[in-house]
């Protein structure tokens, strides 16, 4: 079991926790997931590792309550346990220096684009931000992309925060204003294959980490299988990142809806 050190609530659907995980946070990488359980009969949700303290001996993440597992996990409180705490898992973002880095983050999205921006910025590239929500609430980390990027637009369904508008828009400004090498985009799968679109129309290499369905973490189940480029692959062990260009974003989006009525009906027992 894993000790609750810190929690902190960001809005009022999303909390940030500091877990003890000495051992992962010693090995963590960029990009890298834990898969963690809440109570003996709790389901296995993948999360990606925000950030981590080698000293301390902690990992941070970040979790949007949307279901009855993230629901459960957001009322643990400092001081409360996770039931298991697996990790680090997939592979790590390939940090290079690249030029110009385009970041584009949705919602909860943008907590595992985070060390993704740090790292590359880090690298020595210069590093353009665009953070997309429906709502001021729901962005998040605002203040630290900003100290690891060179700019960063912000962009909401309403207007409450930044511009109104969609983070393609954002996207666009810094695409036709100057030469981008490479982007990342990481949020909700119809925000990332709109992403893909708009990047491929101008020949922009770009990746993107998926968050799909996972039982067990290690590719023997099979529930996080995608393809990409007509090949199957496992999320949990191949990825979670791709290129965005050849992933078949229709039959991810039509996966992701596999289990909607049982989740609906979760949700009415709550």
């Amino acid at each position: 079991m894993n000790k609750i050190i810190e929690k902190y609530n960001l809005s009022e659907h999303v909390a940030k926790f500091i877990i003890e995980a000495p051992m992962i946070a010693k090995s963590r990488k960029p990009g890298n997931f834990v898969i963690l359980r809440v109570g003996e009969k709790g389901e296995r949700m993948p999360l990606t590792i925000v950030d981590s303290d080698i000293e301390k001996g902690t990992i941070t993440l970040i979790v949007q309550n949307v279901g009855v597992s993230s629901g459960k996990l957001c009322k643990l409180e400092a001081g409360d346990f996770i039931t298991d705490l697996v990790g680090p898992l997939g592979k790590a973002t390939h940090i290079h220096k690249a030029g110009t880095i385009l970041a584009l983050g949705g919602g909860v999205g943008i907590a595992p684009l985070f060390p993704i921006v740090k790292a590359f910025k880090q690298a020595g590239n210069r590093v353009l931000t665009v953070l997309a929500a429906r709502s001021k609430d729901l962005i998040i980390l605002e203040n630290e992309m900003r100290e690891w990027s060179d700019e960063v637009i912000v962009m909401t369904d309403d207007g409450s925060s930044g511009r109104k508008g969609l983070v393609t828009e954002g996207a666009e400004e810094f695409i036709k204003r100057e030469k981008v090498n490479e982007c990342v985009a990481i949020g909700p799968a119809i925000m990332m294959k709109f992403c893909a679109l708009t990047t491929k129309k101008y020949d922009i290499p770009t990746q993107v980490s998926l968050n799909t369905i996972m039982v067990d973490g290690t590719g023997m189940c099979g529930a996080c299988r995608v393809t990409v480029n007509g090949e199957t692959k496992f999320t949990c062990i191949d990825g979670p990142e791709f290129n965005a260009h050849q992933i078949d974003f229709d039959e991810l989006l039509q996966r992701l809806r596999a289990y909607k009525t049982e989740e609906d009906q979760a949700k009415s027992k709550k």
